[in-house]
């Protein structure tokens, strides 16, 4: 199953994360992203590391799948780390050329890496274990304050969904694509930079015409449906908090209030 699962996409389950409300994943989800920006020191690092290993856990999450989830992202991780090692000044290892890979570069790259791991983490755990309908819902219950300003809360909240939903789909279709233009002869990831990105060519102009085409599609599929968002639309199923969302948002506050203190005060 992990090889069919893009980042972004949606697996049914029973899981203590599956039966979590919207509403509390997305918090929870916050305020762990921001807890992996804020953490600096390796009792930091360690307490977010365990809570990711814990989410894995309530989430039926095996590591395969979340590596074939992350390996879209695996260059640009890369590449964060390799910058940051080697631009980075400080008391030199080994020289590159004009470029010298020090050990303040080595502590930074790593921290910036395990950052974007751990972001990237939460984030597919959000859309692995949330239906794209009950995410609408939970992002419009959150935004429903910036209605009163005059905000499209519902527009909002089902432009994100949609943009989340997409991402494995444009994946798929990437893929097909690139079997495609191998079939007729096309060659990838040969050459100097100038030659790999004109090789991109006959993948991104089908690529974008199939998104826009795809776009346009639902929009007309929404129309035909009558579809409109706003104070008169119901649903099924209406959001309710549980006793397992007031203990999932008090575990996220004490982590990342864990990590505020080791910050600033210790």
């Amino acid at each position: 199953m992990a090889g069919s699962i893009n980042f972004g996409q949606f697996v049914p389950g029973t899981s203590f994360l599956h039966r979590l409300d919207p509403r509390t994943k997305i918090f929870c989800c916050a305020g762990l992203v921001l807890a992996s920006l804020l953490a600096d020191r390796p009792a930091g690092f360690a307490l977010v590391s365990l809570v990711l290993l814990l989410a894995l856990r309530l989430g039926q999450v095996g590591w395969r799948l979340l590596l074939s989830l992350l390996r879209p992202f695996a260059l640009i991780l890369l590449l964060s780390f390799v910058l940051q090692a080697f631009l980075t000044p400080g008391e030199k290892w080994l020289a590159v050329g004009p470029l010298a890979l020090t050990r303040e570069g080595l502590y930074l790259g790593g921290t910036v890496l395990w950052r974007l791991l751990h972001i990237a983490a939460f984030g597919s755990l959000l859309t692995l274990t949330t239906s794209p309908v009950r995410l609408t819902a939970g992002l419009e219950s959150i935004l429903k304050p910036l209605a009163r300003l005059g905000v499209p809360v519902c527009d909002v909240a089902t432009m994100i969904t949609l943009a989340l939903r997409f991402v494995p789909t444009l994946l798929e279709e990437a893929q097909e694509i690139v079997r495609a233009q191998q079939c007729r002869g096309a060659v990838f990831g040969r050459g100097g930079p100038v030659t790999r990105l004109r090789s991109l060519v006959p993948v991104l102009v089908p690529l974008f015409a199939g998104a826009f085409r795809r776009a346009e599609d639902l929009a007309t599929a929404m129309e035909i449906r009558c579809y409109r968002g706003g104070a008169n639309r119901t649903r099924m199923r209406e959001l309710r908090y549980a006793a397992r969302d007031g203990a999932a948002l008090a575990c996220t506050l004490a982590v990342l209030g864990a990590i505020l203190c080791w910050r600033w005060w210790y």
